[in-house]
């Protein structure tokens, strides 16, 4: 247990390293964040993903401690990764097989996390345009709710970990829920989202029961004024941010146990694709709307995890992660060429 809380320490360290480079160092001040620096920031981010996973491919063993074979043993089966482990074989042919699982466990929920992401996309700037925030903040707004993300899901998922640990019949529930996520995406109309966004329940608790300013106050959360604090909109565009994050996680969490139960992998996979969800927030926006279908691939996404969790727990018929990563891949492959190729009269009018 002992390597574990170093390992996840370091691991924290290391975002938190990133973190403070980010805001500190390259973004001192509120500026609208151009393409060119957010193409920069997003190879950094997936860039330092990749060296994590090149790191998990010849290193996993380092995360749980691992040095004996009865404690992979162990590992395998609390983890239930259905390793073929060998007592007759040498540890590190059977760590070589664990360093593979885990591997693939992490690429494939890494890309499962950053596809759902796209979606979260969408609604962000929904957000954004609905209370008018000026673009110079949004990369503040987008640091301070990713920070709050990484606690959350920190939070989540290692109380959902416990929970699949004791009880494995919640992952039947969370294949239901994803099942239903993925019905309700396919089927969701878009037209009015921006203006019910004001009418948000989180909104209208908080204005009802807290003092507010009309105005940003340069970029201020908070502002005091006559004596007496006061909240700023950009605020309030904070909290909304963070409603919609627990409300993603609902989804995308779920959809990494599908892949692994390994609580560190889901953690290490779910956390670097948020972190690079900012910069990927300013390289997509502009062109979010020429994938029309990627939300009906993302509802197909979802459906199919959905059904991979049940399968297996019910009828105990097993996806392998190598497949699971393929189906992903060409699900979203397939949703973006169709985009490109056969775009919706609107879009392709648009374009013209």
């Amino acid at each position: 247990m002992s390597s574990e809380v170093l390992f996840m320490g370091g691991f924290l360290l290391l975002v938190a390293a990133m973190l403070a480079i980010d805001l500190g160092l390259v973004n001192k001040k509120d500026h609208v964040v151009s393409v060119k620096e957010a193409l920069v920031w997003t190879c950094v981010w997936i860039g330092t993903a990749m060296l994590f996973w090149l790191f998990i491919a010849f290193r996993a063993e380092w995360i749980h401690g691992i040095t004996t074979f009865e404690h992979l043993a162990e590992i395998n089966a609390l983890h239930n990764h259905r390793l073929e482990l060998d007592p007759a074989a040498p540890l590190e042919e059977n760590i070589r097989l664990y360093r593979h699982a885990m591997s693939l466990e992490y690429l494939t929920g890494y890309l499962i996390e950053k596809a759902l992401s796209v979606d979260n996309i969408f609604v962000m700037i929904m957000i954004f345009l609905s209370f008018r925030v000026d673009p110079k903040y949004y990369h503040k707004i987008l640091f301070w709710g990713i920070l709050g993300a990484v606690v959350m899901r920190f939070a989540f998922i290692f109380a959902a970990a416990a929970l699949v640990q004791r009880f494995a019949w919640v992952l039947w529930i969370f294949g239901g829920i994803l099942i239903v996520s993925g019905i309700k995406l396919l089927f969701e109309k878009e037209e009015g989202e921006e203006k019910d966004m004001r009418k948000h329940p989180v909104v209208r608790f908080i204005s009802k029961r807290f003092r507010m300013t009309r105005t940003d106050y340069n970029g201020r959360f908070f502002v005091k004024l006559r004596r007496h604090w006061y909240i700023t909109p950009l605020f309030l565009v904070l909290i909304v941010i963070e409603g919609s994050d627990v409300i993603f996680a609902v989804d995308s969490i779920p959809a990494i146990f599908s892949v692994t139960l390994d609580p560190y992998i889901v953690f290490f996979s779910n956390i670097f694709a948020i972190l690079g969800l900012r910069s990927l927030f300013f390289v997509l926006s502009g062109v979010l709307g020429k994938f029309a279908y990627l939300k009906i691939g993302l509802a197909v996404l979802l459906t199919f995890i959905g059904a991979k969790m049940l399968l297996h727990g019910i009828f105990h018929v097993s996806i392998s992660t190598g497949t699971s990563l393929l189906i992903i891949v060409g699900i979203l492959a397939v949703s973006i060429v169709a985009s490109l190729i056969f775009p919706p009269k609107e879009v392709a009018q648009a374009e013209g």
